[in-house]
């Protein structure tokens, strides 16, 4: 949950800030509105590139107990970067990209946790989708040791494009999967790599899978369904980063 320093509520507000250049995690906006003002916050939403969610009444409640007269803005903790901007500083350093592509991953904690072993693995960047992924709250921060505020964060409009841009971009792009034959220490993760990570429930969705490069299997010998999604990503992390070491 956010504290109150992060949201701002009510129209005029809301509207300032914007224009302002006050960065956002998201916009709540009542279900049910309508009219000059809808049109507005979602003309200024779309400008600025900021998540618009349509919530009802008993949400924007919960959020706030203020007069927020139907809209709630969530400010933003770190700024989000685009992927066209990162990965050419990346290689004009001389290094191999290592980024993590999240995909569903909605658990505040596990997204914390999966920022911390980026880091400290030497990944350059995450990528989130701009709706479905957890927000980078204050608990995310926690969670990541500050590692969130530390390590790019790419907001993107479509996974599929961003696959497509890193594959474009000489960067191999590799998925987890528990029916994949191949073991992960059969891969070589010395030169471009991107990781996409799968969601807690259902794992890396069809549409990114069918685009990726090769899918792996993390081998396992208990009869554990599979990893917590934040503990494999460690373990994706530390073998690139064993492999770029050794």
């Amino acid at each position: 949950m956010a504290n109150d320093k992060q949201l701002i509520f009510g129209r005029h507000p809301v509207v300032d800030a914007i224009r302002a250049g006050q960065r956002f995690e998201k916009l709540y906006l009542q279900r049910g509105t309508h009219g000059e003002f809808e049109k507005e916050i979602r003309a200024l939403a779309k400008t600025h590139d900021i998540p618009l969610q349509y919530v009802p009444k008993e949400r924007m409640t919960r959020l706030t107990k203020g007069n927020h007269q139907g809209i709630v803005g969530l400010l933003s903790l770190i700024p989000y970067y685009k992927l066209e901007d990162v990965i050419p500083g990346i290689y004009e350093k001389g290094e191999a990209p290592l980024i993590l592509v999240l995909d569903g991953v909605t658990d505040v904690r596990n997204f914390g946790a999966i920022a911390r072993s980026a880091e400290v693995c030497g990944a350059h960047a995450l990528v989130l989708p701009k709706s479905g992924a957890a927000p980078v709250s204050a608990d995310a921060l926690k969670t990541s040791a500050g590692a969130l505020a530390r390590l790019p964060v790419c907001r993107e409009n479509s996974l599929v494009t961003a696959v497509e841009f890193l594959q474009n971009s000489g960067i191999a792009v590799y998925a987890s999967d528990l029916k994949a034959a191949r073991p992960i220490f059969d891969l070589d993760l010395t030169g471009p790599v991107a990781y996409v990570i799968g969601s807690e429930d259902s794992g890396v969705s069809p549409a990114l899978l069918s685009r990726v490069n090769a899918c792996f299997v993390i081998p396992q010998k208990g009869l554990t369904d599979s990893l917590n999604v934040s503990v494999a990503s460690g373990i994706m992390l530390y073998e690139a980063l064993r492999q770029r070491s050794s």
